[in-house]
């Protein structure tokens, strides 16, 4: 099944806010090249949910009701709507 694909802003500001967390901690080793690279890697990951990240069950509770999948380095909660899914956290 071909899906489309959903991502609030809350789940992108997630990644975001951590990764400019890790460049400010580590300024003079991470660039902002770095950090727009794993920021968009992670955005690029989400795209890949139901495709090659499996559906799990949750495991952090406010994530009740929702589906949860992983890519080793970030974890998304996600609901599917017919054909959408929505990335709702990261």
């Amino acid at each position: 099944m071909e899906y489309n694909y959903s991502i609030t802003r809350k789940a992108i500001q997630k990644v975001r806010t951590f990764y400019r967390n890790v460049s400010r901690k580590y300024q003079y080793t991470y660039s902002k090249v770095d950090m727009r690279r794993n920021i968009n890697q992670a955005v690029d990951d989400m795209y890949l949910i139901e495709k090659r990240w499996n559906r799990r069950i949750p495991t952090i509770s406010r994530w009740q009701g929702y589906h949860m999948a992983t890519n080793g380095r970030w974890y998304y909660a996600y609901t599917i709507d017919g054909d959408i899914i929505t990335i709702q956290d990261a």
